[in-house]
């Protein structure tokens, strides 16, 4: 059915009017519903109507004709008595009445009910809100019964509203939404439902008759305009009537939640407002709670990790007055006032709200059990406030430690660089355990853990003191709450083995609030490593000796701190003759554990036990110039009350944590300059004692000095006899192994100088050596010539050879010739010759007498061309027999300047071979 505002009215379409009847009890129930039932049975005389309901009390509701806009019929707001819907399950669940008065007096007043009915059943809680919220705004003087001759009587209730909500798995179930110092985490993107319980205190039993409407907005201090209706789910009494519980079903993505469903940035959160409207048997306007919250959304598929599901709580005061009026109105009460806690808080430390843009929004409500923590009264803050939360928002910080972490248990003796700056930023809360255990040098197989164990068992002799302590410490942390519950116990032995282990120092005030940081963060045996390790490695028993000598140095240190640092602030102290220690003894013996909240209690921890028991004046110094102003501007009184009061309570909230860490980190504060103040402390001390004091306490320590003297006279003379004997066995090593040093150095000196004799010697060799290369050299220089020279003439030998053999054969040939043409022309000659002119000779032995003169004359000259070619061949054999010798010479002349890398002088070789070897195959040639 769609509704929308018109002016100063909201209209619904879809409604049907039934009818009205006269009625005797105007708010009736029973009555209503009875003529609800006869009337939607009726439906022959139901008129289809537009329905306009005003938004202020002196409005009218109209029914109107849905085709005209016409007005049908009106009704006065302040006439209206009583509005009421049909069961739920029933037929009348679409039906919705109300009662309306006719005349101006009780007397004469006749009172009508009216019956609608919708098409959609929704819509009727919807309708039925927008008469109630217009009915409780009608000016109780405009009511059609008087009260002015009414006795009235005021009473006071208290009810506390716990409010819860809850996400759909995406299986049906609706699982609490995880809160975190009272900022509730949503996803974004899933229904939600609402579950509010209200439980109440008083004079007497006020009962909740039904809640009918549920609201929500965005943001704090908002108007009822801004307020969205929910739809309602259940209603009623549990815990045998002990409260009421009220459930509604929120969509947040509806347009309206638009900034509720969207995912915050990093460092911010989102304000809302949730309210609930009841009806109270004996009230005559319904009573509103308005609950502001605060809330952080993320991303829908974001997992939530160290996370509490308790409801958050308010209380809120109701006053009440009683009317005794006629028979109709008897035992009526009147709403006068209703206050929540938090109001009633701000208003007592002057805290109101306030329209101003520019004013600073106040600390969201809290919870029944963090009242008292978080109350700006008078009352000092309970050591153990405050919340720590061990979500970690940054993924990179948690990256960057598990990095960090598993570097440094791979070398437990080296802290990596980066845990200086992790440090600085705060360990997560998660870590704190582990990361003090690691910067104490605290680990598995320490001593320690076992000393622990042993030390345990014994007995001290301030068992009592401890048990009175251990009761006031950390009160308002849920671990030490209980009297002999976990926290008590643990920290009870934790303080007595320390008692047992430091005999000197045993058991003082103020140890246990260390001790119980500890055990915040880790078993009894480490937490008792840890504070052994802080209070001697770190120095803090010193603080505790007699005389606090060490404790009084602080002091003046920081006093001189001060008047560098913050001379208005120092000057203003001493002009009120307020001293340090007023202020600052906690924060020295205590380490600030005892009065600070517990996130900075843990962060300055953090600093402590990376950087060193310097730390601590950083932190104090950071305090001061953060309370600066507020200090300049109180007396003596006022300024311990706010050390004491108002000074913790400031660091509550996170942001102002960082910046107290931020300042103390930004806070200039150098050994040397300690070192300086220390020397000025110890004259200062020399000058303001009495001499006589001075004298005996300078011959008392001159006599303890005489016998430390003395023992260590004796002892360096015992020392002195061990150390001679020890000397005299060296140096008798130290002799032989000087003996066996002297005769290597002489048989060193000896090869030396033989060395140096063969160097001489290998140095003249060397020297022959590179003559006789040289004279070599030139003479394989020569040698190439001359045999150059020989090459020459064998080129010109062979040549003339050459041509010698081609004359005589030249020769041969011709007279070969003639004779073949004499021996042809003769008729018994030419008979030698066969038809390829191939001479025949006759086999049978011609006897010489009967040669022929030609024939005997050829035979001669065969026989001398022959004995000719002989002497060729042999002088031939004589060349190639010279040509060897030469080759072997030349052989001989390159393996000598082979080491020259004679290039010319290798291709040359090579040229005489090649022709060697022409010329010789040239003779093959020949001969064959």
């Amino acid at each position: 059915m769609p509704t929308f505002p018109s002016g100063d009215c909201t209209v619904f379409n879809g409604v049907t009017y039934l009818g009205c009847a006269i009625v005797n009890a105007p708010r009736s129930e029973v009555e209503i519903y009875r003529n609800m039932a006869i009337m939607n049975d009726q439906t022959q005389m139901a008129i289809p109507i537009v329905l306009s309901v005003p938004s202020t009390s002196e409005g009218v509701v109209r029914l109107l004709d849905p085709s005209s806009d016409s007005e049908i019929a009106s009704y006065r707001i302040h006439r209206i008595l009583f509005c009421a819907r049909g069961p739920a399950d029933s037929n009348e669940k679409k039906c919705f009445a109300f009662t309306f008065s006719y005349g101006d007096t009780a007397e004469s007043a006749i009172f009508q009910c009216h019956v609608f009915r919708c098409d959609l059943a929704e819509a009727v809680p919807k309708i039925l809100y927008c008469f109630a919220t217009t009915f409780r705004r009608v000016p109780r003087t405009s009511r059609t019964i008087s009260t002015s001759s009414l006795q009235e009587a005021e009473q006071n209730y208290i009810f506390t509203v716990g409010i819860e909500f809850k996400e759909d798995d995406g299986k049906g179930n609706y699982n609490a939404c995880p809160k975190d110092k009272n900022i509730f985490k949503f996803k974004s993107n899933v229904e939600k439902r609402i579950a509010i319980t209200v439980q109440q205190n008083g004079p007497t039993d006020l009962r909740i008759e039904r809640c009918f409407g549920l609201l929500i907005s965005q943001g704090r201090n908002v108007k009822h305009s801004d307020m969205q209706l929910i739809e309602l789910v259940s209603m009623g009494y549990q815990n045998e009537g002990k409260s009421y519980s009220i459930t509604g079903h929120w969509d947040p993505t509806e347009q309206c939640f638009a900034v509720l469903n969207t995912e915050t940035p990093k460092d911010t959160r989102v304000f809302l407002t949730v309210a609930v409207d009841l009806v109270i048997y004996g009230i005559q306007e319904p009573v509103r709670f308005a609950i502001e919250t605060k809330a952080k959304i993320y991303s829908q598929s974001e997992r939530f990790w160290y996370f509490s599901t308790k409801p958050h709580y308010e209380q809120y005061y109701v006053k009440l007055k009683q009317i005794e009026g006629n028979e109709n109105d008897e035992g009526l009460y009147e709403v006068v006032n209703v206050e929540s806690q938090t109001e009633v808080e701000r208003k007592s430390s002057g805290l109101t709200l306030s329209l101003n843009p520019n004013r600073p929004i106040p600390d969201p409500v809290q919870t029944p059990q963090d009242m008292d923590e978080e109350s700006d009264g008078d009352e000092p803050l309970l050591s153990g406030s405050g919340v720590v939360s061990k979500e970690i928002t940054d993924e990179n910080l948690l990256d960057a430690w598990h990095d960090v972490l598993t570097k440094w248990h791979q070398n437990l003796s080296q802290r990596p660089k980066q845990v200086h700056h992790l440090v600085r930023k705060g360990v997560p809360e998660a870590l704190r355990g582990e990361v003090w255990q690691l910067l104490a040098g605290v680990h598995e197989g320490n001593d320690l853990l076992e000393t622990y164990r042993i030390v345990i068992g014994k007995e001290s002799d301030h068992e009592s003191v401890i048990q009175r302590d251990i009761n006031r410490t950390f009160p308002a942390h849920d671990f030490f709450k209980d009297a002999g519950g976990c926290g008590q116990d643990s920290l009870y032995k934790i303080s007595k083995a320390y008692a047992v282990y430091d005999e000197e120092i045993s058991y003082v005030q103020g140890l246990s609030f260390l001790a119980a940081a500890l055990l915040l963060h880790m078993p009894e045996e480490q937490a008792f490593s840890v504070l052994v390790k802080i209070m001697y490695d770190y120095g803090l028993r010193d603080l505790f000796k007699p005389g606090f000598e060490e404790l009084h140095l602080k002091f003046y240190q920081l006093e001189r701190l001060m008047q560098d640092q913050i001379p208005d602030l120092f000057f203003h102290f001493a002009e009120m003759s307020l001293e340090i220690h007023m202020f600052a003894s906690q924060w020295f013996l205590t380490l600030f554990t005892a009065k600070f909240p517990l996130n900075v209690v843990f962060h300055i921890l953090d600093l402590y036990l990376s950087e060193g028991k310097d730390v601590i004046f950083n932190v104090a110094l950071a305090l001061l110039k953060c309370s600066r102003k507020d200090l300049l501007a109180l007396d003596f009184e006022g300024v311990l009350k706010y050390f004491r009061v108002q000074l913790p309570k400031k660091f509550r909230t996170e942001d102002a944590e960082l910046e107290l860490i931020r300042t103390a980190i930004l806070t200039k504060i150098t050994a040397r300059k300690l070192k300086k103040y220390e020397k000025e402390y110890y004259i200062m001390r020399e000058q303001e004692e009495d001499p006589r004091e001075r004298i005996e306490r300078e011959n008392k320590r001159l006599l303890e000095a005489n016998m430390r003297l003395e023992q260590e006279n004796d002892d360096l003379a015992h020392e002195l006899v061990e150390s001679k004997l020890i000397l005299r066995s060296e140096l008798d090593n130290v002799e032989d192994t000087n003996e066996l040093l002297t005769q290597d150095l002489v048989k060193t000196k000896k090869a030396l100088k033989e060395t140096e004799e063969e160097k001489k010697r290998l140095e003249y060799e060397s020297s022959q050596l590179k003559e006789m290369c040289r004279r070599e050299l030139d003479r394989a220089e020569s040698e190439s010539s001359r045999n150059t020279l020989i090459i020459a003439d064998y080129k010109q030998i062979c040549s003339q050879l050459s041509e010698r053999l081609e004359k005589q054969q030249t020769a041969s040939k011709e007279e070969l010739l003639r004779i073949r043409n004499v021996v042809k022309d003769c008729n018994d000659c030419s008979k030698l010759f066969d038809k390829d002119g191939n001479v025949k000779l006759p086999d049978p032995v011609i006897n010489p007498a009967d040669q022929n003169p030609i024939i005997i004359d050829l035979k001669r000259q065969v026989r001398e061309l022959e004995l000719e070619l002989a002497q060729t061949k042999l002088a031939l054999v004589e060349s190639e027999c010279k040509t060897q010798d030469l080759t072997h010479q030349l052989n001989s002349a390159i393996t000598e300047i082979q080491a020259s890398k004679n290039t010319w002088f290798n291709k040359t070789i090579n040229s005489i071979r090649e022709v060697a070897q022409t010329k010789k195959d040239m003779k093959d040639i020949k001969e064959g």
